[in-house]
């Protein structure tokens, strides 16, 4: 189910207090934007103040290769169905080298075709800590043989945010800026 329109209205610049407006105007994009997610967490400024700390970590400070920590945060709003999270990473995805092919592939989870073994490993760690709230022992030791200990920390908590996230943006309805990327087509959950 996807929410058309906002349960909760994102905030407009003339709604901001000063404590909402100072995290909004360390929030705008080039063109002086803030994204509706902001906007939208802006009528909680506690919360949002804190979670972004934790959110730079993740997306900024993390031990993941960059590209590594899309394919991760894609597999989440893809299983979540948040497509304001789908559309988000799609756009910072092909900024960190996923190709489109890959990128469509990601629905279909980490048996498909294609992957490499330890970009499927990444995915079926995702499913695994989604569905089970763990990593099974076997993708654990696929994980180990390349990551560190803190890679696979900043992995689990990467999908736990993104979970969260996406159940955020579902719940709320909060609405993406620049038109929907599709899930891709025919894949799996």
């Amino acid at each position: 189910m996807r929410l058309t329109e906002p349960r909760v209205a994102p905030l407009a610049d003339s709604e901001l207090d000063g404590e909402a407006r100072a995290l909004i105007d360390g929030m705008r994009d080039l063109g002086g934007e803030a994204a509706n997610i902001f906007r939208t967490l802006a009528r909680h400024p506690k919360l949002l103040k804190r979670w972004l700390v934790f959110g730079n970590h993740i997306l900024a400070k993390s031990t993941l290769d960059p590209r590594e920590r899309e394919i991760a945060i894609l597999r989440v709003g893809y299983r979540c169905r948040s497509i304001y999270e789908w559309t988000q990473h799609v756009r910072i995805g092909r900024q960190t080298g996923l190709s489109d092919a890959e990128i469509a592939r990601i629905g279909a989870g980490p048996d498909a075709a294609g992957w490499s073994e330890f970009d499927a490993a990444i995915l079926r760690a995702t499913d695994e800590l989604h569905d089970d709230a763990m990593i099974g022992d076997a993708t654990w030791k696929q994980l180990s043989e390349r990551y560190s200990t803190e890679q696979i920390m900043d992995l689990i908590f990467t999908v736990g945010q993104y979970h969260t996230v996406s159940m955020a943006l579902n719940s709320l309805g909060v609405q993406t800026e620049h038109g929907d990327a599709p899930f891709p087509d025919g894949a799996g959950s």
